[in-house]
């Protein structure tokens, strides 16, 4: 995403003040009777709302306020909106966030075992640790040290389940993975409306994550659909994209954004069993390109100076992925596009 929208939404979101409204920390019971209600009355005005109970909603239920989910407090909560909605329309706040807190020594407060399922989100889903995007303050410290990768996955929330959702887009990326998310599983969804960016963006340093068996309806301003921006080891299968014109998949390394040195590079990462459906692919971008970017982006070089990462070379080293077994109706295997060294390619038809 460009810098100062990025740095703008930053911005504002720290500056949004939050309602704790009580529940039970760590292993998560269900929420108050009173809680429930009193989100279910909030407005879109209103503070964001901090939750550590296990919420939830019945078909027809709609919550306005913002809802976030915040360190270790967080942890092994469910909200289940049993076919409600989480309405982010009308505000700047994130609908939803399940974000890490720093501490004062430096430490992290980290939230595990998540899970969303059965709701409509229109607005946005975000996962944040140390920053909320390749940007932040912390990471962008962390990232001038060798192991920095390990230290911006321990510092992220883990093993958040999302299945069952349908995204509504409102011009925001739908779901975005910050740095350093592990365990992110996205099963049994639907995205639609349409976004000015991509629609699921796994940011530098993220890995293991799983996006599986959702649909893809939804329309992107003039990006591609996934972005796996330094992100290693995910699997991306049996998903369905519907005529995405403006890209698919995209395997890269932002390099130098922000002056972040990026560590990882986009690799072994499984691409298999996906179906992009084209009404037309006459002057479609790639359906999966593999080194998209290679060094070709202005702020490349904002983080030289030290022998590690992006800062070392621009490139995006996108090697040991797998894209198998993919059909393309309305294309060809042609929209498949390998920029980088020792990848799979075949079974695309």
């Amino acid at each position: 995403m460009k810098r100062e929208a990025a740095i703008g939404l930053y911005a504002a979101f720290l500056a949004a003040p939050l309602l704790v409204l009580p529940g039970s920390p760590a292993n998560a019971k269900a929420c108050p009777v009173k809680t429930v209600s009193d989100l279910k009355a909030a407005d879109a005005a209103a503070k964001a709302v901090a939750i550590s109970c296990d919420l939830r909603l019945d078909a027809g239920d709609v919550v306005r306020a913002p809802i976030e989910l915040s360190g270790s407090k967080a942890s092994n909560v469910t909200i289940d909106c049993g076919g409600g909605t989480l309405d982010g329309t009308g505000y700047k706040a994130h609908t939803l966030a399940i974000r890490s807190i720093r501490q004062t020594d430096g430490s992290w407060d980290v939230p595990h075992n998540v899970t969303v399922r059965n709701c409509t989100i229109k607005g946005d889903l975000r996962i944040i640790g140390m920053a909320e995007n390749g940007q932040g303050t912390w990471l962008k410290q962390s990232s001038i040290s060798e192991g920095h990768t390990a230290r911006a996955q321990a510092a992220a929330p883990a093993k958040i389940t999302v299945s069952n959702v349908i995204f509504i887009a409102n011009g925001r990326i739908p779901l975005y993975a910050g740095p350093g998310t592990t365990g992110l599983d996205v099963s049994g969804s639907q995205f639609i409306g349409s976004t000015n960016s991509v629609v699921i963006y796994f940011d530098a340093e993220s890995t293991g994550n799983t996006v599986e068996n959702n649909v893809f309806d939804i329309r992107t301003k003039s990006r591609e659909q996934i972005a796996l921006d330094g992100s290693a080891d995910n699997r991306i299968a049996g998903n369905t994209f519907t005529d995405p014109v403006n890209g698919g998949i995209f395997l890269y390394r932002n390099c130098g954004e922000g002056g972040t040195i990026r560590h990882q590079a986009p690799q072994r990462n499984v691409i298999i069993g996906n179906k992009f459906r084209y009404k037309s692919a006459s002057g479609a971008k790639p359906a999966v390109w593999i080194g998209s970017r290679q060094g070709n982006s202005r702020y490349c070089f904002n983080d030289a100076a030290y022998p590690f990462g992006s800062s070392l070379n621009s490139r995006d080293f996108a090697e040991h992925n797998s894209v198998t077994q993919n059909l393309l109706p309305g294309g060809s295997p042609s929209l498949i596009v390998n920029n980088d060294a020792d990848n799979q390619v075949s079974g695309n038809r």
